[in-house]
């Protein structure tokens, strides 16, 4: 099944758009009025710029031909009057521009950010990290870039043309439709080369995004890679996506190489019809040496308005894959959600309304339920029926890859059933809202994650209004507490990026002391012990056997030494439920858990001999 969220998936080949455009006006409408600012000096600039030529013109006309100075004070007056007003729209104008890109830029950003936090579990499972990082991060960037600077610079542009082109038709409407035909010339090119920039800036942004997964990837397994000694392997693969890019970025180059001068041949050609028919009026006398020198300075000062067209028309072309890519992200759906029922009465994440929320005992009941994951073609379960009741301790064991952690996310509301129910203290957990639900979980996973800070503000996150007091006892229940004396800092000491200031173990102790202080009513332990040594894991049984009493808890088991005193245990192979019962009774059936139990059992006696 075909990924739409990676970036090799492929990609719309559609020509500019204006319907893709109009989804950013929610984002330029907070700034209407700083964007109102920057089209009036815009406009304003335009005016002072096509007003300059005719200063020329009369100077010539008046003073150089006329050989007098009489009314120089009052014009060069004037003159200062139109420079200052130019120089004050620049200035108000680069201000606006500047704030525009920078809050729309920060609007994108919160906007893709937030929504992140609502989309499910699943969508993280399926989408790499370079894609969402590519456009939280470059693609808002250059959409605020080209929004408040080169839709507006284009204003600029378009404004100049039209009243240089008024201004020369006043001055000789003949002359002024010579230079007019470049106009169509520059839209057939515009036309002609479009599609084809839009295509590879659309393939240059998608490579992009993959270099940036695979610098996440690269500086993440970086100790991996050395351990391997792979570094050569990653630095060809590398090579060869910046090499793709290189070639992508070299054909979008080469066409805008090849469009731009040919903009820039069509208006010098105009520039010459103007110096020929113009200097042979001017020696006919039918014109004036002053009247021709302020049309060579239009003519030659078009340039630079029709470039910017060019240059930015370009940019929109490009800068739409970015857009496109944005909203896809925006557009993304959860595939949880719950009812609006459900919002009504319970709130969602940003604005729960938990005095409506009611206390969970820990009953769950999967009642026919039926899986079969959004991307499978197989049913993992199939008519499930399972009661659990409140305060039962559940072990889920099975081989690496067998699916235990599907009735976990099931339980959870990570995923939801295709078919059947899953009730909590008897209720379908969908007429609940999934906040109510998760923040009564308390989750501890085989590979912990740490975020930047302090020892002390990562326990906390599991109740954020927990005082010091109580998060040290949450620390001391789990034996964190025995990492804590060995830092410097003690409780206010640093953890690092992903905690990598620490070993997996003292993570996974902090975030064992994290799910405690949350005091949950369901609890989740996957394989959570597996990357703790023998002694430590000793001490959390003792302390997680205690904390587990009177709570619904999950146990999805690396070493089945840890899950005897279960009193549900699953076993699952081929992510389907093949036994379940006690340890007792699932030894006297003989059957696959008693395979699985004798074969860890003789590898770890064997280990032990080893040890010795």
């Amino acid at each position: 099944m075909e990924n739409q969220n990676r970036d090799d998936a492929p990609q719309s080949n559609k020509s500019f758009q204006l319907s893709i455009w109009k989804r950013l006006l929610p984002f330029t409408k907070p700034y209407r009025k700083l964007l109102l600012v920057i089209v009036l000096t815009n406009i304003g600039m335009s005016l002072m710029d096509v007003t300059l030529p005719l200063f020329q013109r009369y100077a010539v006309n008046h003073f150089i031909e006329a050989k007098t100075l009489s009314g120089f004070r009052p014009f060069i007056a004037m003159y200062l009057v139109v420079i200052i007003a130019q120089v004050l729209c620049f200035v108000f104008y680069t201000l606006g521009a500047m704030k525009v890109e920078m809050r729309m830029g920060r609007d994108l950003k919160k906007a893709c950010f937030v929504h992140l936090q609502t989309l499910s579990f699943s969508y993280y499972n399926v989408t790499p990290v370079g894609y969402i990082l590519a456009r939280v991060m470059s693609d808002t960037n250059r959409i605020a870039s080209i929004t408040a600077w080169d839709l507006v610079d284009i204003l600029w542009a378009i404004t100049y043309v039209l009243f240089a082109f008024i201004s020369m038709a006043m001055l000789d409407w003949r002359l002024a439709l010579m230079v007019m035909i470049i106009v169509p010339i520059i839209a057939v090119l515009t036309t002609y080369f479009q599609k084809k920039i839009l295509f590879w800036n659309r393939k240059v942004r998608s490579i992009n995004s993959r270099i940036t997964g695979s610098y996440n990837e690269g500086i993440m397994g970086a100790k991996t890679s050395k351990t391997l000694v792979i570094e050569d392997k990653n630095t060809e693969e590398f090579a060869d996506l910046t090499g793709e890019m290189r070639r992508a970025s070299v054909k979008a180059a080469g066409l805008n190489a090849i469009y731009i001068p040919l903009v820039m041949l069509a208006s010098s050609a105009a520039t010459a019809i103007v110096l020929v028919r113009g200097g042979n009026l001017v020696l006919e006398n039918a014109m004036l040496i002053g009247t021709l020198s302020a049309f060579t300075t239009y003519a030659i000062s078009i340039f630079e308005p029709i470039q910017q067209m060019a240059r930015v028309l370009a940019n929109i072309i490009s800068v739409q894959p970015n857009i496109e890519r944005v909203m896809q992200l925006l557009d993304q759906q959860p595939n949880i959600v719950d009812s609006p029922e459900v919002v009504e009465k319970y709130g969602d994440s940003f604005t729960p309304k938990k005095e409506n929320w009611e206390p969970i005992r820990g009953d769950i009941e999967f009642d026919d339920v039926s899986f079969q994951y959004p991307d499978g073609d197989e049913e993992v379960l199939s008519h499930f029926n399972l009661k659990i009741p409140a305060g039962t301790n559940v072990a889920i064991v099975g081989e690496t890859g067998a699916g235990k952690s599907t009735l976990v996310n099931l339980a959870c509301r990570f995923f939801e059933p295709t078919g059947g129910r899953i009730l909590i203290d008897g209720k379908d957990y969908r007429e609940r809202s999934q906040l109510w639900l998760h923040s009564r979980l308390g989750y501890v996973l085989q590979n912990p994650h740490l975020f930047s800070g302090t020892v002390m503000d990562n326990i906390r996150y599991g109740r954020l209004d927990a005082t010091d007091e109580e998060v040290k006892a949450a620390a001391k229940a789990v034996s964190a507490d025995t990492v804590v004396e060995h830092l410097d800092n003690g409780y206010d000491s640093d953890v690092g990026e992903g905690g990598d200031k620490l070993s997996t173990g003292e993570k996974q102790l902090i975030s064992f002391a994290r799910a405690v202080l949350a005091d949950p009513a369901i609890f989740v332990l996957d394989e959570a012990t597996s990357s703790i040594d023998t002694q430590t894991e000793q001490l959390i049984q003792k302390a997680t056997m205690k904390l587990l009493e009177g709570r619904t808890s999950f146990l999805i088991a690396h070493r089945l030494s840890t899950i005897r005193q279960a009193d549900l245990i699953l076993v699952v192979k081929d992510g389907k439920i093949v036994e379940q019962g006690t340890h007792e009774g699932l030894l006297k059936k003989a059957g696959y858990y008693h395979d699985l139990y004798s074969k860890q059992f003789q590898q770890e006696e064997m280990q032990s001999k080893l040890n010795v």
